[in-house]
């Protein structure tokens, strides 16, 4: 059967049951029953595969009682992230490659019902007075709303998938993005309480290396995490308190900012702060944050290398606090960050460790910078579809070591 055949099908479905069917007194089950039966008696004899039976099935009750179309692309674990522009371009990220998808929404109006059930569902809002809203599925995947008359294109709809087993340090070995003696190295770190940013570019996993990491924090301490969309998956912590940003109503007010958050964390008593990313002014409060007793905290940043990172952390610090002497903001930067981890995402789509930093201060006018880790690409065994490569020690004797020393642990990294 066709895609557009399938899509008639759906619609004609979905009609009768909609016109005919008492859909406020049937409880899902019985709903899923009665739509997988008239699948069966709608296509009678013709022939069709199991697989397109059930994406028939599930994008009629989706469309009732759940996300439409949306339903089936999303329990496709090979999917990792999904992006709609307008009702007749979808595209999805499957296995590192991105491909257009041969479907459609029946209207753009379907699909901004989709959106505004999807919003609805975390207490969000999103119109033409407020047309842009980060929000996340119950699942906990990442979603990016953008309507008219800011899009030109129709609803921009775009979701970042959520894993459903959490990140850990095991799994990215098995990827190759680092080594067991480098895990090693990492969970020595966060343990003795250094401060640790992650950064990289868009898709370079930044948040699924946070949230390997945040595992090595002692289960006994108090962890406050905060985020514009809460996508951490830190296990084993109780005293572990989950904080999310809040957009504005329609009438501009209620809104929470990380800033506010971070504000707020600082009088719970928090032993370590896990930042999800910081874009803004709120660099200011994290780094005075750092700096104030509250060592071993986490955050990533979008950059393009270590360096990188630094100089969009003063633009950002400035944001927060304009007419602070440039200086004074290195200064801070220098004394609250301990550790920089620069991941990439390389042209064979292969996600990697590029290089682990120690900051290790600053000084007449520049960083000092102490490579510890940094990738080296193999040119006799890389093409240009694979990069082969490790990420290598470097000769440098890490400089900070007291904290090392404070946890109790007496070998040099």
């Amino acid at each position: 059967m066709k895609s557009e055949q399938e899509q008639e099908l759906v619609l004609k479905i979905r009609k009768y049951i909609t016109e005919n069917l008492p859909l406020a007194q049937m409880g899902n089950e019985e709903l899923q029953e009665r739509v997988e039966q008239l699948v069966g008696e709608y296509l009678g004899a013709e022939y069709c595969s199991i697989q397109q039976r059930v994406s028939i099935a599930e994008q009629v009750y989706g469309a009732i009682r759940g996300f439409g179309l949306l339903d089936s692309i999303l329990h496709d674990d090979t999917i990792t992230e999904v992006m709609i522009n307008g009702s007749e371009n979808i595209f999805i990220e499957q296995k590192g490659r991105l491909q257009r998808l041969e479907r459609q929404f029946e209207s753009e109006r379907n699909l901004e019902d989709i959106i505004q059930r999807i919003v609805g569902l975390a207490g969000r809002e999103v119109n033409q007075a407020n047309p842009i809203c980060d929000t996340r599925l119950p699942d906990g995947s990442r979603v990016n709303v953008v309507l008219p008359p800011i899009s030109l294109c129709g609803p921009i709809l775009t979701i970042r998938k959520f894993s459903k087993t959490p990140m850990t340090i095991e799994r990215l070995i098995s990827y190759g993005s680092i080594t067991q003696e480098i895990a090693d190295v990492l969970e020595r770190l966060v343990r003795a309480k250094y401060n640790i940013f992650i950064c990289g570019g868009t898709g370079s996993g930044k948040t699924t290396f946070l949230n390997a990491v945040s595992n090595y924090i002692p289960k006994d301490e108090r962890v406050i995490t905060i985020e514009d969309s809460a996508e951490l998956q830190i296990e084993g912590i109780e005293n572990l308190v989950s904080l999310e940003t809040r957009n504005a109503n329609a009438s501009g007010a209620g809104e929470i900012t990380i800033r506010d958050l971070i504000k707020s964390s600082l009088r719970m008593r928090p032993e370590r702060i896990v930042v999800g990313e910081v874009r803004g002014g709120e660099a200011l409060d994290m780094l005075q944050a750092m700096n104030t007793g509250h060592d071993g905290s986490l955050s990533t940043g979008h950059a393009n290398s270590s360096r990188d990172m630094l100089s969009r952390l003063e633009t950002m610090v400035l944001q927060g606090a304009e007419g602070l002497p440039l200086d004074a903001v290195r200064q801070q930067i220098a004394s609250a960050i301990d550790i920089i981890v620069h991941l990439s995402r390389l042209r064979d789509k292969s996600r990697k460790t590029m290089e682990i930093t120690e900051l290790v201060g600053y000084k007449d006018g520049t960083y000092e910078m102490n490579p510890l880790y940094v990738f080296e690409e193999d040119a006799e065994l890389s093409t240009n579809n694979k990069v082969v490569g490790a990420l290598k020690r470097t000769a440098n004797v890490m400089k900070k070591q007291e904290k090392l020393r404070m946890a109790g642990m007496w070998t040099d990294i």
